[in-house]
């Protein structure tokens, strides 16, 4: 610790008036007799304890817990990262004044309450009513300058990922390249593959059979790009030196990258803009020259030009914020109206079916028509990310398994060089920059795992986790703009976040996988799953074929449910008038034929068929909490049965002396979070904790309905301060 500053002990699940520490955190000013507001009507309900402000979060300590069945091993209950916090604003309302808090300003006056303003939605309040001012004053500048740090190393993922901390050997545990074996931990678990490597790129051109393809290695030490992996794939006969000539002319020397390989051999390749108008139609030609080659039918390649086709980052931006506004302010009544009429003008799901319908054209392109697609973007580090996976999700099933997600998020978005950093605007220096680009795609993969939630091995729970993990950045993932700033501490490890049982959350029931086990005649056997007989599509029969993947049109909005019939009925008869394109003709054989999980999804695309994500955009929400209802009971239950059908196959095991796990042993090693009893005619009934939410809890979030009408909601349109105080309610800015 610094001058000033004082390290305190850890606590190891015991109630202590002190914080718990990671590894490196320090704390840095706390406060006294603080009272944190639990509902905006009453104070009732409040708690009082200590507010904590260390080099990593904002603590309140109380002796007060709330329940509480999920626990994060670097945050408790009452904690906030400091990269969540979007804004620090403070409060004197008895002299009237209020004061955002930057890095290093001065506060004149001393506060009477403290209100954080988070990117995961959530808005904490403070109130300073019995503590010293002096300690509420500094705590608060203390959380200010600690929220909005002026250098990267000052992040404190900068100082936490360097450590290996909880040493586990949970399934998602990431090693030193040096220490991986063909992408299997040497302990015999699955690893997420880093793409840090020759050999990683090696092993996925030969899983994905482009023989026509190679690793280039001219980039190793960053020489041509900082922002280019130091290992990509490029056709075989593009000559290294054929490369590096070509590369002065990409926008930041980013050469072409592959991406995949379709099995018919059509390559899906991402490219940035040719900056010299003069070299353009050389330097493309040669490249889809290449390209074209690679193909065994040597097919042409089609560019799909995604900044003429897809909303821009400042669009994104836009749209999250008013949607921020409608979770926030906005009274929730998803049946009514109003509130469906503010979810579509914010046009966030406008956005998410966009990116859908254009991923769904790029994989018609690569599936019917069986050629090779390049994505076009000015710089290659956003739309592109988006599409490039959302193309794999709905092509590859293995992008669908856990480990095969995490390394498409670590092909496409890390070592392809998203700007992480600018992006979720760690510095806050730039808003501009700011831009929700991978939480968008996040929402798109939950509307595919929405309709398909058997095809994928990882649930809505995980998701939701990993947009957070946009807020809590020590994974190196999410923290850096480019792999040469990753180079030094890329990982996946969940166990530092998390416990194996509460990691048991990620693992879905439903899921359908390539290779399912079997007990016969006593012996343990595999089997692939066939496609099913049953037509999962008859909710589309009878609609005209250019709306059964939601192609309205590029510059239709989403349809309020009152109004959603009505608008099929008067344009029913238009649309059986037009000649169906080949690539409706794609979508309607597709719908027409069983669904098999473990090859093609295409997602529905009207309007009908996409969804708010609630779990994530309204988990902080009372009036949206079910309690002892929505997902989560199917969840509980379907968990209970795979539980209690490994547990029976187990005993099958044994008792035909196949080998198996002794029964005791059972619920350490089961993969389900919630466990069947062992007497199987008496499942176990749904624990009383279980909400909509779960496992998030609302409570403690200041939301509606008692800041109605209060400056905060003139800041969410565009005004300089969010507010929200006892007696400055009514006043305006």
């Amino acid at each position: 610790p610094t001058p000033g500053q004082t390290a305190l002990p850890t606590y190891h699940g015991d109630l202590s008036p002190h914080p718990y520490l990671s590894p490196r955190e320090i704390v840095v000013n706390e406060a006294n007799f603080v009272r944190k507001c639990i509902s905006a009507e009453s104070c009732q309900d409040d708690l009082w304890g200590k507010l904590v402000c260390t080099n990593f979060k904002v603590s309140f300590i109380t002796h007060n817990s709330l329940p509480r069945q999920c626990t994060h091993r670097l945050l408790g209950e009452h904690d906030i990262p400091l990269a969540c916090v979007e804004q620090v604003v403070t409060v004197n309302d008895v002299k009237g004044k209020q004061k955002i808090l930057g890095s290093n300003q001065k506060l004149k006056f001393n506060p009477t309450e403290l209100i954080l303003y988070c990117k995961d939605f959530r808005i904490i309040r403070f109130r300073f009513d019995e503590a010293g001012p002096e300690s509420a004053k500094k705590v608060c500048l203390a959380i200010a300058h600690y929220s909005h740090p002026a250098d990267p190393q000052l992040l404190f993922g900068f100082e936490y990922v360097g450590k290996r901390y909880h040493g586990s050997t949970a399934c998602t545990r990431v090693v030193c390249s040096g220490e991986r074996m063909n992408g299997i931990d040497p302990g015999g678990g699955m690893q997420t593959t880093l793409f840090d490597c020759s050999s990683d790129w090696d092993r996925e051109i030969k899983r994905t059979g482009a023989s026509e393809w190679r690793v280039c290695t001219i980039n190793q030490g960053y020489f041509i790009s900082p922002s280019l992996p130091e290992f990509f794939v490029v056709p075989v006969s593009l000559a290294d030196q054929d490369l590096k000539q070509y590369a002065c002319f990409f926008y930041s020397q980013r050469i072409p990258l592959w991406c995949w390989n379709h099995s018919s051999g059509s390559a899906l390749v991402r490219m940035s803009n040719i900056s010299d108008p003069q070299q353009q139609r050389k330097v493309e030609q040669r490249i889809s020259s290449a390209i074209t080659k690679s193909h065994p039918l040597r097919s042409d390649v089609f560019k799909s030009d995604l900044d003429k086709n897809l909303p821009n980052i400042q669009d994104i931006q836009a749209a999250l914020l008013k949607l921020r506004q409608i979770c926030v302010i906005d009274p929730f009544e998803e049946s009514e109206e109003k509130w469906l009429s503010s979810l579509e003008s914010s046009r966030w799901m406008e956005y998410v079916r966009t990116f859908l319908r254009h991923a769904v054209e790029v994989v018609y392109m690569l599936e019917s028509r069986n050629v090779p697609v390049i994505l076009l973007e000015k710089e290659d580090r956003d739309l592109s990310c988006v599409i490039s996976c959302l193309v794999q999700l709905m092509c590859d099933p293995h992008c669908r398994s856990l480990h095969g997600f995490q390394g498409l998020i670590q092909k496409e978005w890390v070592m392809a060089g998203h700007r992480f950093l600018d992006r979720c605007n760690h510095l806050k220096k730039n808003d501009k920059e700011e831009s929700p680009v991978f939480l968008l795609f996040l929402d798109c993969v939950w509307q595919l795992w929405n309709q398909y939630p058997a095809a994928f091995e990882f649930t809505e729970v995980y998701l939701t986790v990993l947009g957070d993990s946009m807020w809590v950045p020590i994974f190196s993932t999410f923290l850096f703009n480019c792999p040469r700033q990753r180079a030094e501490n890329s990982r996946w490890d969940w166990s530092q976040q998390f416990s194996l049982k509460d990691q048991t959350l990620f693992n879905n029931p439903l899921y359908v996988g390539k290779i399912a086990t079997c007990v016969q005649n006593g012996t343990v056997k595999t089997f692939t799953h066939r496609r099913s007989k049953k037509n999962y599509s008859s909710t589309l029969r009878g609609l005209p074929s250019a709306l059964r993947n939601g192609s309205l049109g590029p510059n239709d909005t989403l349809a309020r449910r009152n109004s959603l019939v009505l608008r099929l009925r008067s344009d029913l008869s238009q649309v059986r008038e037009q000649q169906e394109t080949p690539s409706e003709r794609f979508i309607r054989d597709f719908f027409s034929r069983p669904v098999d999980l473990q090859g093609l999804l295409l997602p529905q695309l009207l309007p009908s068929h996409l969804s708010v994500w609630k779990l994530y955009f309204l988990r902080w929400v009372p009036e949206a909490q079910i309690p002892q209802g929505g997902p989560i009971t199917a969840f509980h239950k379907l968990s209970v049965l795979t539980d209690e059908i490994d547990m029976l196959q187990n005993q099958l095991r044994q008792y035909k002396g196949a080998g198996g796990t002794p029964n005791n042993l059972h619920a350490e090693h089961s993969k389900m979070y919630f466990k069947a009893t062992s007497t199987p005619h008496q499942p176990p009934a749904p624990p009383e904790y279980l909400s909509s939410s779960f496992p998030f809890s609302p409570v403690g979030n200041l939301c509606r309905p008692g800041i109605l009408g209060s400056p905060l909601s003139k800041f969410l349109n565009g005004a300089k301060i969010w507010l929200s105080t006892e007696t400055l309610a009514n006043e305006t800015i």
